[in-house]
């Protein structure tokens, strides 16, 4: 049986109460995704090997990839943090028999700062680095990382509407859905490689690759790249491994709306969690 942690500092309405609560139940995916439409490019591999180490996906929504790591890739303990009260409740629901599998109801920057150097890996996909400062989320990871830490993580590589990455580290105001049906709206940091590799490095990280998923989207889709970082706890320098993933299709790249789709709804991964 999991571990409960409920200490939320996170304050305001809940942004996250309607993601994901018509979704199905629990899910058990074959393998970790990255990739922005789950179904492309590299998987647990770039978390490396997990057996026997502490792990923290920041983020986690609810709970079912944070799941997957725990029950297939060996890790002695996972903890899937999430701010908002509704993923935080439904990933309980869903995944709390899961053996090592932890729940933290906190603020990700919050709880990686009070745990100094309890943590081997730490990763994100849309999750909290897509929703958090980067100047403050950043070092806070690389204080709960033990020396020689991993940080792995997945972000927009540009704006749902096909719009180019910031060119420095600023958020912009997307589209949701309040807790009482009101549209409202949510930061988001969409940033260029470029700005990530400069975050990470200033941040107490050696960047070991910058991967890059391109998705041209089937059956009406939009296009969707996924930026990718494998980065590590400064003890040394290394320089960069950059590859690219891509599926082969003929079509021109097109915008993609963020965060509502046509009938006024929040779209699943438009805002990040999975």
């Amino acid at each position: 049986m999991s571990a409960v942690t409920s200490t939320s500092r996170a304050t305001g309405p809940d942004r996250w109460q309607h993601y994901g609560a018509s979704s199905r139940g629990r899910r058990s995916p074959s393998r970790l995704h990255w990739d922005w439409y789950q179904r492309i490019g590299p998987g647990a591999e770039l978390l490396g090997d997990l057996t026997g180490r502490t792990v923290a996906e920041l983020g986690a929504g609810d709970g079912y990839q944070a799941a997957y790591v725990a029950a297939e890739l060996k890790a002695a303990r996972v903890f899937a943090i999430d701010s908002s009260t509704a993923q935080h409740s439904r990933g309980r629901a869903l995944y709390e028999d899961v053996p090592g599998l932890d729940f933290v109801h906190e603020d990700a920057a919050a709880y990686l700062r009070d745990h100094p150097s309890s943590l081997d890996v730490v990763y994100s996909i849309f999750g909290a680095l897509d929703f958090s400062d980067p100047q403050t989320l950043l070092p806070s990871a690389a204080v709960a990382l033990r020396p020689g830490g991993t940080l792995v993580f997945s972000t927009l590589a540009h704006y749902r509407t096909g719009a180019p990455p910031e060119t420095e580290c600023r958020p912009a105001d997307i589209p949701t859905r309040m807790p009482d049906g009101r549209l409202g709206t949510m930061q988001r940091w969409v940033l260029g490689a470029s700005v990530w590799r400069e975050l990470l490095e200033e941040h107490g990280f050696d960047v070991v690759h910058g991967d890059t998923v391109q998705d041209p989207g089937r059956d009406g889709e939009a296009p969707v790249a996924t930026t990718l970082f494998r980065a590590r706890t400064k003890r040394g320098s290394g320089a960069p491994h950059l590859l690219s993933y891509q599926v082969p299709a003929s079509g021109v790249r097109s915008a993609g709306g963020d965060g509502l789709a046509a009938d006024g709804k929040p779209h699943e991964r438009a805002l990040g969690h999975q």
